[in-house]
């Protein structure tokens, strides 16, 4: 299967930024860099023709519920426009939103030089 057509799959910008938004807000989380920069790559393959990442690579590096919650979604894009709506509310009910633990180091001043 490939996820190049992902794109196609939604029903509108606003419904796939939907989707992007809790991928990247619930779903990616920079406290695991690796599993973050591989869930990032299939927040870009939601809206890009070509291949980002691969279902391989997901499996490879995303913990089995982020990976379930990630295959839900390709299996809810290829379905149905209602499908993804009820995947966004479980995801929202089940992810709790990730604090940027990166940009808050940064914004504290630890790790600039700044006292």
């Amino acid at each position: 299967m490939t996820l190049t057509d992902l794109r196609d799959g939604f029903r509108d910008d606003g419904q796939r930024k939907c989707v992007q938004a809790v991928v990247h807000s619930r779903l990616a989380d920079d406290r695991d860099p690796q599993e973050c920069r591989y869930l990032m790559r299939f927040f870009w393959q939601l809206c890009m023709p070509y291949q980002e990442v691969s279902l391989e690579e997901l499996r490879l590096n995303v913990g089995r519920q982020k990976l379930d919650a990630v295959m839900a979604l390709i299996s809810a894009v290829q379905s149905s426009h209602d499908e993804i709506d009820a995947w966004l509310a479980a995801a929202e009910e089940t992810f709790p939103v990730i604090e940027d633990h990166g940009f808050h180091l940064h914004s504290n001043g630890s790790g600039t030089g700044r006292a």
